[in-house]
């Protein structure tokens, strides 16, 4: 007899991230002989400086096999408090950081603290889709916060304010930002934070992952840096960005004193700790030699002024510049073809990977994710081919 499995209905409001659908797609067509340049994940090019290795190896090498605390080990946690006061001015007691595998569980961590059915979670759309993924498993209600290229998709602090409710829990802020590379400028951060004055039940979950990739002069306002919200603030970041570490599956949280203990017993439940290994390479990083971050934001910025000029060439295209992470998210409406119509036939007619608008929420209609965590020569590759197949193609 054939197992019919009685799930909970929980399950079937996980959502997925269309980035890694869109890598299996690609890596299927490049088995089978396709030559594909990949601009749809984001994961950095470069390889792991080789100190941030050798920390890693040593750490094996030295007998580093077995259980950490769930939190994270101790000088790790040392290292990633003064790290963040060296950049944004910021105290932060270790004791605070818990140290997680990758960015997600924060993320999952906050909605299940956060959310239940009556509650509502802010989080912005266009956004990462792993927010809304969340939240509807939570059981809440996710309120979209949207974002426009009318202000090069930086957080309006009005937006958020006008749509919190007492049923609202929790508000999810991403800056530098994924798939937009909006950034937002202080005066809204100042804006959105005097406003939560009125609402002290609201706790903030502020994505700060690319806090360290800004472009133009531009610079990043860390929401550690206003000590009226500290207690209701939640800070995530970590190592993939900016070290190239996306496989070793690193981040951390800073959590307000009055959640420590939650997150650190969900962590217990849920992955008990993190690889010992990562993170005494995790150390090296933070501590170590930063030549090799500076070298990888120097290509990124590059590689960002080619693809935004070579994506306004295009026909039907406009792209705002990209003012952080590594993403350009050019309206493609002028092309007549939807997102993910447009995605689909770029990668079967001309071998280039992206990921539609729609893959970070019904605001995203309308636009189209590149990154440009690849080389130039493979940028321009792929724009050739991209300006080929909407200058020839079939209705």
């Amino acid at each position: 007899m054939d197992f019919a499995p009685r799930l909970a209905p929980s399950i079937h409001r996980v959502g997925t991230e269309s980035a890694f659908e869109v890598l299996g797609r690609a890596q299927r067509l490049a088995d089978a002989g396709r030559d594909i340049i990949n601009l749809g994940i984001g994961q950095p090019d470069f390889r792991t400086p080789d100190h941030i290795v050798e920390a890693g190896v040593k750490a094996l090498r030295d007998g580093a096999h077995g259980y950490t605390p769930a939190n994270g080990l101790p000088a790790l946690r040392r290292a990633v408090a003064a790290d963040l006061e060296a950049r944004h001015g910021a105290p932060v007691d270790p004791d605070c950081v818990v140290v997680v595998p990758g960015g997600k569980p924060t993320m999952f961590f906050a909605m299940l603290m956060f959310g239940e059915p009556g509650a509502e979670i802010l989080y912005p759309n266009p956004g990462f889709p792993i927010y809304e993924s969340a939240i509807r498993y939570s059981g809440a209600t996710p309120v979209a916060v949207p974002l426009t290229a009318d202000n090069g998709f930086a957080l309006d602090a009005d937006a958020v304010l006008d749509r919190i409710t007492p049923a609202t829990r929790l508000i999810v802020l991403n800056s530098p930002a994924n798939p937009t590379g909006g950034v937002t400028p202080k005066d809204q951060i100042d804006r959105l934070v005097s406003g939560l004055e009125a609402h002290p039940h609201v706790a903030i979950l502020s994505d700060e992952i690319y806090s360290r990739m800004l472009y133009g002069g531009r610079t990043h306002t860390s929401l550690l840096t206003y000590p009226q919200i500290r207690n209701r603030l939640i800070l995530l970041d970590g190592w993939s960005k900016t070290y190239a570490m996306t496989g070793w599956r690193l981040g951390y949280a800073v959590w307000p004193e009055a959640l420590v203990e939650h997150a650190v017993r969900l962590c217990i439940n849920d992955h008990s700790c993190v690889n010992a290994a990562a993170q005494h390479a995790g150390i090296a990083a933070l501590t170590g030699p930063q030549t090799a971050v500076d070298e990888m934001m120097a290509a990124f910025d590059a590689r960002r002024r080619a693809i935004v000029e070579r994506l306004n060439a295009l026909p039907g295209v406009t792209c705002t510049d990209a003012a952080g992470a590594f993403y350009a998210f050019p309206d493609i409406r002028g092309t007549g073809l939807g997102a993910r119509t447009l995605q689909d036939r770029l990668l079967e007619e001309a071998g280039v990977a992206t990921v539609a608008g729609t893959s970070f929420g019904a605001h995203g209609e309308g636009y189209l994710r590149l990154s440009y965590a690849n080389s130039l020569d493979n940028i321009h590759t792929a724009l050739d081919r991209i300006a080929e197949f909407l200058e020839t193609r079939a209705p």
